[in-house]
């Protein structure tokens, strides 16, 4: 893409009043950004508003600075590309949704992955979940994700705290795939807490976002990326939600855009489960392994590149405090009631389980015994 035409892409994602749809339909009249741009007012008139000629006649006041920004962006590594509706390199399951951008930045290995993995058959499974998760919540993830990146699917989630986060780690770890979709430009990280993961990513797959080089982590941005975490994906691991969830917007989307929904149980006593079990009522599919996933994605023949995955316990069957633990939350009183240890000793024992991540320390002063798999 050279200048000019990189000039009349932003020009006309930087227009007031056009969006996306309004870009579409400008392309399918005139056939290039550039051409818009060339049309006299009477033309623009007779496909729109007066308003919307006025716009487009007018040059964004932001334009010349965006467009360097962008260029020295670009120019500053050779793992950065700008893609748009007219480009070969556009992820074409994106252009199945309803609302695709019409340009997309995108920071990583490009190649195979962009454009050659993302317009390929390559299954991508999107990951998402809440952003402050149990600890067996943000196990979960991690753990799904890894076995997913070594079976070859291409983990998608938005690189935000708890389950995304989770995700990505473990889709690397698995010696996979992934990607992120995020809600601001790709010259800023957020949260700043992402920087070495988003690092890692951009190594090993594709960090991507449809915002302008600075746009800043605005709120309503992050709800907006959702539909393209669930279109880049053939489906949906929901892994823990509470029923206010940015996780149930994705799942939403998901299942408008006639893509799988899945959903992993929790107890019933956790806030962060109430999503899933909702998501369950309505129709997503229930997942205990990754084989449940593989299955109903029709790709039963990716479980042959799986390793053995943990088991649903890894804990010592006989020992008596897991037995007493069970796998709800439960306090050191309760504990103690139901073993008889003395204090010093269950609370040593509990340190020592800790310390091994076999038990997680939850608010309050509860502790949970932390399943495998």
């Amino acid at each position: 893409m050279d200048v000019a035409e990189l000039g009349a892409w932003l020009r006309l994602s930087l227009t007031p009043g056009i969006g996306n749809a309004g870009a579409r339909q400008l392309l399918a009249a005139f056939g290039s950004a550039q051409a818009i741009f060339e049309q006299d007012a009477s033309t623009l008139r007779q496909l729109g508003s007066d308003r919307l000629a006025d716009a487009l006649l007018t040059e964004p006041a932001t334009l010349a600075a965006q467009l360097q920004t962008t260029l020295d962006w670009l120019q500053g590594a050779d793992n950065r590309r700008v893609v748009t509706l007219g480009d070969a390199g556009y992820p074409p399951a994106l252009l199945d949704i309803e609302d695709p951008p019409s340009m997309l930045y995108m920071l990583g290995s490009l190649d195979p992955w962009a454009p050659a993995a993302i317009n390929s058959a390559a299954p991508c499974l999107a990951i998402v979940g809440s952003r402050n998760p149990t600890p067996q919540g943000e196990s979960n993830a991690r753990q799904f994700a890894w076995v997913f990146g070594e079976a070859g699917l291409c983990v998608v989630s938005g690189l935000a705290l708890g389950v995304d986060g989770a995700a990505h780690d473990g889709a690397l770890l698995g010696g996979g795939t992934t990607l992120a979709v995020v809600g601001t430009g790709l010259d800023r990280v957020y949260p700043k807490q992402h920087l070495a993961l988003a690092h890692r990513i951009a190594e090993n797959g594709l960090v991507i976002s449809e915002f302008p080089l600075g746009t800043p982590p605005l709120t309503a941005n992050f709800p907006k990326r959702n539909r393209l975490i669930s279109g880049l994906s053939q489906g949906t691991l929901v892994v823990e939600a509470a029923l206010k969830s940015g996780s149930l917007i994705t799942a939403r989307l998901a299942a408008e855009q006639g893509k799988e929904v899945f959903a992993i149980p929790g107890s019933i006593h956790s806030p962060q489960s109430r999503g899933c079990h909702a998501l369950i009522k309505q129709g997503a599919k229930l997942v205990e392994s990754a084989q449940d996933v593989l299955e109903e994605l029709n790709l039963p023949q990716l479980s042959t590149a799986l390793t053995a995955e943990p088991d649903a316990d890894g804990q010592p069957a006989d020992d008596p405090l897991f037995a007493a633990m069970g796998y709800e939350p439960v306090s050191l009183d309760a504990l103690q009631a139901r073993t008889g240890l003395a204090t010093a000793e269950l609370q040593a024992r509990l340190l020592a389980l800790e310390m091994a991540g076999e038990v997680a320390r939850l608010q309050g002063g509860l502790f949970q015994r932390m399943a495998r798999g």
